[in-house]
């Protein structure tokens, strides 16, 4: 019997697809190791493409209003919603996901479009963003000044990780469409099959203007040496590789603005007396984030600060609920939890659980290494078992706070069970995306949620009211902002119109009040 076919993936760049002609990056089913497709940017006119974009893409966006952005992110979802299935498929071959972990990913990418297709057709035809009142200038009210964000005339740069190829793609380019701007997306190669036939499939059906959305499978090459002062970058994945596109020297001499959202020790809290619901949620959503995608989520929690008086009490219910955990093929209706994205990821994972266990932690859950993997051939497959530690003396297990382990892996911190106590370890993480409190006294969950806050760019509060009704903290929701503080890259995304902010100038127009507001579509004060 044959073996099957290896794709080759494209890149969609200048109007067409074009495939570079040098060295070659594979894409391998996780699981299986088996090669699935191949890609080069080597030789491709990196240049062109932008500008392309630029004078292409971003006049057709600008001509339409905030309404007719908002129905090509429409159309966009419901093209894409015709391709679930597949990509469902491709997600489980391509990423290792379960399926129910590929629904997460795809569903994520068509709710955020709906969502931004939603506000589009809400700020109806404008063309712009007016930002609050006038500001008098002098007295009268005849000298004012309106502040606008416009339209950048530049292309947003999107690099990708590899944990989310479809609402990675989804939730950056989104926001920039709708804030009119047209989007160059660069997937992480290594799961870069899903975005493709997105991809793909929206240019089959002709959903776009040419220019609007274009394509990068493989290196980013020399795409940066290309940007200019109307651009924008916004990346996902480590803080080393943030760190260099931030240095970049073009980036650097084009003022070219970098949104980072990096790496995220993000923390959950339990406070002393939360009742029965709330507690059974935090063990339910801890679990969740512990598994879900094996754990390759940059919003999954990875320090979990219980009171010391219940830390046996927790480590005995969540060890119950991780044996239930299958690890295998994801493909099989009996496994619940799939492989690690690539070789790479797996020993960087292990290298990191040696760390965190010669660091202070020590095991009260699993055992490090791949486990046996159901339905997969032995010593195939980048699997790593779930890992539950515990660092009993916190705040000197220095290496708990300092490196993610991206996988399966969480660390219970034991406390005193005050809040001051809760900051203090919370705070050692140099910033992160989200933090979870769970809880039902309300002086402490006020007084945490202003002490935690400020490490965060989003915070969870569950009590007993609203417990069955909580999302886990990893769920990202398109109207909150996404990103963090310190290491987490200190960027910003979604948050409704937040998010378009980053794809527009801020303007201050000052002048004759009443003729300002006629041509900005202001109201006269």
């Amino acid at each position: 019997m044959s073996e099957p076919a290896i794709a080759v993936l494209r890149s969609h760049l200048s109007g067409r697809w074009q495939s570079g002609d040098g060295r070659v990056a594979t894409l391998f089913d996780p699981t299986t190791e088996a090669p699935l497709a191949t890609c080069s940017t080597a030789g491709l006119d990196l240049g062109a493409a932008l500008q392309f974009a630029r004078e292409q893409g971003g006049p057709a966006l600008r001509a339409l209003s905030f309404a007719g952005r908002g129905a090509l992110l429409q159309a966009m979802r419901e093209a894409i919603h015709a391709e679930r299935e597949a990509l469902i498929e491709m997600a489980v071959r391509n990423g290792g996901n379960t399926r129910g972990d590929a629904k997460f990913d795809i569903d994520g990418a068509l709710a955020t479009l709906g969502y931004y297709a939603d506000l589009g057709k809400s700020l109806g035809e404008r063309h712009f963003l007016l930002e609050g009142p006038p500001e008098n200038i002098v007295r009268g009210g005849r000298v004012q000044g309106h502040h606008v964000r416009l339209p950048r005339r530049g292309v947003a740069v999107h690099i990708n990780a590899f944990n989310f190829p479809a609402w990675g793609l989804a939730e950056k380019a989104a926001t920039a469409l709708l804030a009119g701007l047209p989007v160059l997306s660069k997937p992480a190669t290594s799961t870069a099959l899903v975005t493709y036939r997105m991809v793909e499939v929206l240019v089959e059906k002709q959903v776009l203007p040419p220019g609007v959305l274009s394509l990068l499978c493989g290196g980013v090459g020399d795409l940066l040496d290309h940007l200019g002062p109307q651009d924008v970058v916004a990346f996902t994945g480590s803080a080393d590789t943030g760190s260099r596109i931030r240095g970049h020297r073009r980036v650097l001499s084009a003022g070219v603005p970098v949104n980072v959202e990096a790496d995220s020790l993000n923390s959950t809290v339990l406070a002393p007396g939360a009742a029965d619901a709330t507690y059974d949620a935090l063990i339910r959503h801890v679990h969740t984030e512990m598994t879900q995608k094996a754990g390759q989520k940059c919003t999954a929690t990875r320090r979990i600060l219980v009171p010391r008086d219940r830390l046996d009490e927790v480590i005995a219910d969540l060890s119950e609920r991780l044996r239930g955990v299958v690890v295998g093929d994801p493909g099989r209706d009996d496994v619940n939890m799939g492989p690690l994205s690539t070789a790479e990821q797996r020993r960087s994972a292990e290298e990191g659980i040696a760390t965190l266990l010669a660091g202070g932690a020590r095991v009260v859950f699993g055992r490090p290494g791949r486990g046996e993997p159901r339905g997969v051939a032995e010593g195939k497959g980048y699997f790593v078992s779930p890992l539950l530690l515990v660092a009993d003396e916190p705040l000197q297990a220095s290496a708990v706070h300092d490196l993610e382990v991206f996988g399966p892996v969480s660390t219970l911190l034991p406390y005193d069970g005050s809040v001051a106590a809760a900051e203090a370890i919370v705070a050692r993480g140099q910033g992160s995306l989200v933090c979870s409190i769970y809880g039902d006294d309300r002086p402490w969950l006020e007084q945490a949620v202003l002490a935690l806050g400020p490490y965060h760019g989003r915070v969870s509060m569950v009590d007993e009211k609203m417990a069955d009704k909580a999302f886990s903290p990893g769920m990202v929701l398109p109207g909150l902002n996404h990103g963090g503080p310190g290491r987490a890259g200190g960027g910003n995304e979604l948050g409704g119109t937040r998010g378009l902010d980053f794809y527009t100038q801020r303007t201050a127009v000052q002048g004759n009040g009443p003729l300002l507001a006629r041509f900005l579509g202001a109201a006269v004060e």
